[in-house]
Formats: structure tokens, C-alpha cells, sequence
């Protein structure tokens, strides 16, 4: 079987685990209105109580937009944790609920609140040196980005289940990714891919109220397209939950979950 259709196995296995407990879809739904609601009350804020004095308003900027930054890293991750530990439930043979994963996440908040703070601050740094450098700078920057989240891939379980502190947790992230960049690798592009392929099949509905040549077509094949990118992203992020969670638990255990056919991992790199 070659590595795209492993990847596509291991989707179609995650998707199946997904629709055992539907549920789960709430947590990226949730995030979403959570980020929302602070991003609508800090602009909000601004049209009520005005904008500070053209002085300070550089600094005003970069402190508040860093400080709604790690807000939105806290939501972010916090849902997912929620995410990845109904999918360790499941994976263990039990049957999650919405209670357990907010249960389980608000149990760590201060080692997530902690973790956003970090992801936010690398964030800021990796985005300014991007922004004052040429094409070379920010391929270097870009490189350096996607190594962090590789290294970063399993860190919400380890935070989570090995309550270990941040720099150990990092160290112990990157070398659970030592042992399955294959499978890591492989298997974020084969998501992407696929559910890229998938976000393509909104535009239909767009071209198809654009033939039509009546504004309101136009307007509902936009909207159909909305409520699918939508759908796709909610599905997308706890499918990728399922992936991390089964991943880790491999990666520990030195064998994959129940649901997780053993033909479809490659072993192991020994030696980590």
C-alpha cells in the first residue's frame, strides 16, 4: 500500500471513529463562537470607547492584538484538547461524552493557558520577522514553522496525560515525532489533501447561482458553499483530533489502537 493510500485508510478509520461519537464535532463549533465573540467584543470596544492617542496607539496595537492572540491560541487549544480526549476515551473502548473532554481540558487549563501563551509568542516573533524580510527571509521563516509544528504535534497529549512542564513536554513532543514522522508527515498531508479536494466541491453551488444568472442563485449558491466550508472544517479538525490521539497512542504503546488496523502503521523507529 503506498503512502497516500495508508493516509486515506487512516482518514477513513478516523472519520469512522469520528461517527461513533458525532458529538465530538461540537468542540470545533464551539471554538469557532468562542473566537468569535472575542474577536466582535475587542473591535466593538474600540467603536464605544474610541480609539487612544496617536502616541501611544502603535504600542496600544501591538499589546492588545497579542494579548486577543494568545486568547484565541487558549480557545483554540482548549477545544482541542476537549477533541483529542473524547478520541482517548474512545480509543480505550469507552464512549466519551461533551462533558468529559470540557471536563478533561478545564482539569489542564493552566498548562494550556500556559501553552498558548508560548504558541502566541512564537507566533508574534515568527509573523514580525516575516514581515521585515525579503523572499529568502520568509521561506527560512516558513521552514522554521512548520518544523515547530511537527515538533509541536503531540504536545497536548503529553501536557495533558504525562502532566509533564512545558520544555519537557516540547522534548518529549519531538521525540514521540522522532519515532512516527511517517506516519505524522504522511498523514497531515494526506488530510489536507483530501479535505482540500473536499472544500473544492463548495464552489459547485457558486458556479452553478452564477450560470443561473439571477443575483439571489448567486447569493444562495454562496451561502450552500459557506455552510459546507464550514462543515468540512468542523470535520477536518476532529478528524485530525481522532489522528493525534491514535498517533500518540501508538507512538507510547508501541502498538496502534483497537480501531487501527496494525497493517497500516509502519513500525516504529526504534532507538528514541
Amino acid at each position: 500500500m503506498g503512502k497516500f493510500g495508508r493516509s486515506w485508510q487512516l482518514m477513513k478509520i478516523s472519520l469512522g471513529v469520528l461517527r461513533k461519537d458525532k458529538e465530538i464535532m461540537i468542540f470545533p463549533v464551539l471554538s469557532f463562537i468562542a473566537c468569535s465573540i472575542i474577536l466582535v467584543s475587542f473591535f466593538t470596544g474600540f467603536w464605544f470607547l474610541g480609539l487612544p492617542s496617536i502616541d501611544s496607539i502603535q504600542w496600544f496595537w501591538v499589546v492588545g492584538m497579542f494579548i486577543i492572540y494568545v486568547f484565541l491560541f487558549f480557545i483554540g487549544i482548549f477545544f482541542n484538547t476537549a477533541i483529542i480526549a473524547c478520541a482517548n476515551i474512545r480509543l480505550n473502548g469507552g464512549d466519551p461524552t461533551v462533558s468529559d473532554g470540557l471536563r478533561i481540558a478545564s482539569q489542564n487549563i493552566g498548562r494550556i493557558f500556559m501553552w498558548a501563551l508560548i504558541s502566541a509568542t512564537i507566533g508574534v516573533i515568527l509573523q514580525a520577522i516575516r514581515e521585515r524580510t525579503g523572499w529568502v527571509g520568509k521561506l527560512i521563516v516558513g521552514i522554521i514553522g512548520i518544523t515547530w509544528t511537527y515538533v509541536t504535534f503531540f504536545i497536548i497529549p503529553v501536557l495533558i496525560y504525562e502532566k509533564k512542564g512545558i520544555a519537557s513536554s516540547i522534548r518529549r513532543s519531538a521525540s514521540l515525532f522522532k519515532q512516527t514522522w511517517g506516519e505524522t508527515i504522511i498523514g497531515s498531508f494526506g488530510f489536507g489533501i483530501v479535505f482540500v479536494l473536499l472544500a473544492f466541491l463548495g464552489v459547485l453551488p457558486i458556479i452553478l447561482g452564477y450560470l443561473l444568472g439571477y443575483t439571489t442563485g448567486l447569493i444562495i449558491g454562496v451561502i450552500i458553499a459557506i455552510f459546507y466550508w464550514a462543515f468540512i472544517g468542523v470535520v477536518a479538525s476532529a478528524a485530525n483530533g481522532i489522528y493525534v490521539a491514535a498517533l500518540y497512542q501508538y507512538a507510547t504503546k508501541k502498538q496502534p489502537p483497537p480501531e487501527f488496523d496494525p497493517s497500516l502503521l509502519p513500525p516504529t523507529v526504534p532507538g528514541f
